[in-house]
């Protein structure tokens, strides 16, 4: 007998007999049981490289009267404290441009007021001026004055205003400031009072 060949039909006969093991096995296997994993991640935002902000000198303005020029008002002059716009930015949107504006609320003493109207502003740029990136607002002349505009604080206005982001963020930082002025009837009620004046930074397209 050739002992060699038997041998190797009786390997290949096993090997086929776990093959048909292993797949009948496969056909008849129950699913026992599961878990399932949570797989968390936490992506930070990036920091954005420099940013466009303003800074204000002080937190408080006082004004103090001065010689009027109308013997039926009384006015009370002072400064807005210096306003600092930085824009250290790496990189700037394209066709946007900063500006800043001032609103006052009311003048209160106890029961008695005077509306915002009556404290108007003349705008100044502190910083050296370049070639026209950034320039101030209109001088705002008081409900008591005679003018095209005269209206007070008492809606947003402009103290200062880039014409381009881009262009601005060249010289890195301006600075501005206010001749504040407030007029009142020679009969206003005495009092201590006090206002709010917000400034707010904006970007926007243009």
């Amino acid at each position: 007998m050739n002992k060699r060949g038997l041998f190797a039909r009786t390997a290949a006969g096993a090997f086929g007999g776990m093959l048909l093991i292993g797949v009948a096995g496969a056909a008849i296997a129950d699913e026992v049981g599961n878990d399932q994993v949570d797989v968390n991640v936490n992506i930070e935002a990036l920091e954005p490289v420099g940013a466009l902000t303003m800074t204000v000198g002080a937190d408080a303005a006082t004004l103090t009267e001065v010689e009027s020029t109308d013997p039926e008002v009384r006015q009370f002059d002072g400064t807005l404290p210096t306003v600092t716009v930085t824009d250290d930015r790496a990189e700037v949107p394209e066709g946007v441009a900063w500006y800043v504006t001032g609103q006052s609320s009311d003048f209160v003493s106890g029961a008695n007021s005077i509306s915002a109207g009556h404290l108007g502003w003349s705008p100044q740029l502190l910083s050296e001026e370049g070639n026209g990136e950034v320039a101030v607002g209109p001088d705002v002349d008081t409900v008591l004055d005679e003018g095209p505009n005269n209206v007070g604080l008492e809606g947003e206005e402009f103290l200062a205003l880039s014409l381009d982001s881009g262009e601005a963020a060249a010289a890195g930082a301006w600075s501005a400031n206010a001749n504040l002025f407030l007029k009142t009837p020679v009969d206003v009620a005495p009092g201590s009072y006090a206002a709010t004046l917000t400034l707010t930074l904006w970007e926007d397209a243009y």
